[in-house]
């Protein structure tokens, strides 16, 4: 059994009202305001934004830039509800749907990008 669990990472955004619409709409975030900028919680965890008109403090030594992250969320249920999802939103499909490794083993993946550019996969074990 882990002592730890995962809570949160940070990604770097650049535009705030075009990032939250899409964390929100698309990855079905809870777009939260925390001072200056947002934090977005899907579940149980979370994703701490950094962005225009902030000065985070401690900083990374090489922060990632907006568009240079590569996030993978569950889709409960089948990976063709993704695909419908990302359809309906008008989000295109990158790569898949492939055969994948997450958490819970063997699934189903597709890819997407967020708005800066960022990697982003809906991964299916159903």
């Amino acid at each position: 059994m882990s002592l730890v669990t995962f809570d949160h990472c940070v990604i770097h955004v650049s535009d705030w009202e075009r990032s939250n619409a899409f964390y929100r709409d698309v990855i079905g975030a809870q777009v939260i305001e925390n001072g200056a900028g947002f934090v977005y919680r899907i579940g149980a965890a979370q994703l701490n934004c950094h962005g225009p008109n902030l000065q985070p403090d401690p900083k990374a030594r090489i922060p990632v830039p907006p568009g240079g992250s590569d996030l993978c969320f569950t889709w409960q249920g089948r990976i063709d509800g993704a695909i419908a999802h990302l359809a309906k939103v008008g989000v295109a499909i990158e790569l898949g749907p492939v055969q994948r490794i997450g958490v819970g083993g063997k699934g189903t993946s597709v890819y997407f990008r967020d708005p800066d550019g960022s990697l982003m996969e809906f991964i299916s074990y159903a």
